[in-house]
């Protein structure tokens, strides 16, 4: 009876030692990559699950803010990216018809098997509005040429 109560308060030491050791029963650490909801992390830090947070901040570190977008359009071309092309609207209906989603933003399936980068899309997603601002921009100085024409006749 010694002996098993013996091997039970060693037992619960050692579960106590060990528990106070790691208090985070999701935390784990592998070849210097944190996972929490994982014990296989893939980047610097993994979590596998909701994070809850005030605020994010991105590094931009080498990408490009598109307001390549503006300078091409006022400017007519800009240093930043000189390939730059905006997409006629005949163009963009026709790729929207084809593809199902917009030009340079991963399809629904691609975000769904490979995930997005959240620095990557808040630049295409700000890209495509600034496109959309140039679109309205367009019809609008369309919508004045026709308002001169109606008022002439």
């Amino acid at each position: 009876m010694k002996n098993i109560f013996f091997a039970f308060l060693i037992l619960l030491t050692t579960l106590t030692v060990t528990a106070q050791r790691n208090p985070f029963k999701n935390l784990n650490e592998k070849n210097g990559k944190i996972g929490i909801g994982t014990e296989q992390p893939d980047e610097l830090l993994t979590v596998k699950g909701k994070i809850h947070t005030q605020e994010v901040l991105v590094d931009l570190q080498g990408a490009v803010a598109p307001d390549y977008v503006f300078k091409h359009y006022f400017e007519g071309a800009s240093e930043v990216m000189p390939n730059y092309q905006l997409l006629t609207l005949p163009e963009l209906e026709s790729y929207l018809k084809q593809h199902m989603h917009l030009p340079e933003i991963p399809s629904a399936e691609t975000m769904e098997n490979e995930g997005m980068s959240l620095k990557e899309m808040n630049l295409l997603l700000l890209k495509k509005v600034e496109e959309l601002t140039i679109y309205t921009l367009q019809q609008q100085e369309e919508i004045e040429k026709l308002k001169e024409t109606i008022s002439e006749d």
